[in-house]
């Protein structure tokens, strides 16, 4: 039996999501969608996917769906496919945040389907290539790294399952969570940095003294800028910030006292609190870099019990165990 698996959205994600299955051709049908022509040529052209359909019809006959979509975007193409979603499948996406997922999911998606949130990391190769969305697709995007995986209560057992084994499939360790732990991580390492950069960037460009700044202004500006150019786009973004609010509250709040210690350091020149700040700052980073990119946390708990075959958990979630008994016994 052939999987069908349709991919919305060949950005950045969902284009190596195509590139890791490529040599699962013999168990999947890779149908994609994007809604930029230059993508899909693109898309087409490297073998990215299978075949590329226009919404609704890619998604009529899929047993998984994937959304790879602005969170902006997720809630209108909900709408637009829920209702042509056949009995069981099963619907994942890689927005940042859940919690607006799983109430859309609610509204838009019937009753019989079943929905999976995944958080993916990228390696750390990827983290600092400067290309972007198609561009830095690459099939080992995810190759060592960790994938939440958000299972909302209730979640049928075998699609939770068929999701732990999807994340596999990329060479990447599941990671179970739930929706407001999920949440509450990536406020912290995914919101509060883009947020962090529009309020550099509202109290720097247009103020006084840009004029002659702007001309000045090298790395160190575009790094911390960068932001809100490589991540969401500003729909997204507000989305995320509104939809989360006391968890995004506390994370600026936390923010903001941070910087007015540091503040309070420099009005009052204290030499040693500085320069304690700034090393720690220095310290930490180098730190967090040498642990992202060891990994050893991918050894942590062992290896997770063997899975069967996507096919096998295809089989299982859509029509039960006794049709996956039936095969292994004409085996």
């Amino acid at each position: 039996m052939t999987t069908q698996i349709t991919i919305i959205g060949l950005g950045q994600i969902g284009a190596s999501i195509g590139m890791a299955l490529k040599d699962r051709k013999n168990l999947l049908q890779r149908v994609g969608f994007d809604k930029d022509p230059g993508v899909v040529r693109a898309a087409e052209t490297l073998d990215v996917v299978d075949k590329i359909k226009n919404l609704p019809e890619a998604v009529r006959d899929a047993d998984i769906v994937l959304l790879c979509l602005p969170l902006g975007e997720m809630r209108a193409t909900l709408q637009k496919i829920g209702l042509r979603l056949k009995t069981n499948a099963v619907v994942m996406d890689t927005a940042p945040l859940k919690g607006s997922m799983v109430e859309w999911t609610k509204s838009y998606v019937p009753a019989g389907r079943h929905y999976i949130g995944l958080v993916p990391a990228v390696n750390t190769e990827a983290m600092s290539a400067p290309e972007m969305g198609f561009k830095a697709a690459r099939p080992d995007l995810f190759k060592n790294t960790v994938m939440v995986v958000d299972a909302p209560p209730g979640t049928l057992y075998e699609a939770e399952q068929l999701a732990m084994n999807f994340v596999r499939m990329l060479d990447a360790k599941p990671m179970l969570a739930d929706v407001a732990e999920s949440d509450g991580l990536m406020t912290t390492v995914h919101l509060l940095p883009q947020l962090t950069s529009a309020a550099l960037l509202a109290a720097t460009i247009d103020q006084p003294g840009w004029a002659e700044a702007r001309k000045l202004a090298g790395r160190p500006f575009v790094g911390v800028t960068g932001g809100v150019a490589y991540f969401d786009d500003p729909a997204s973004l507000k989305e995320a910030a509104l939809a989360n609010r006391p968890a995004v509250v506390h994370a600026l709040d936390v923010m903001m006292a941070s910087l007015k210690g540091m503040r309070d350091e420099i009005e009052k020149g204290d030499e040693e609190g500085l320069k304690d700040r700034l090393g720690q700052a220095f310290d930490a980073r180098e730190r967090w870099l040498d642990e992202r990119g060891e990994a050893e946390w991918l050894k942590e708990g062992g290896d997770a019990m063997d899975l069967p075959e996507l096919g096998e958990q295809i089989l299982q979630t859509l029509f039960g165990s006794r049709i996956i008994d039936r095969n292994k016994k004409k085996k």
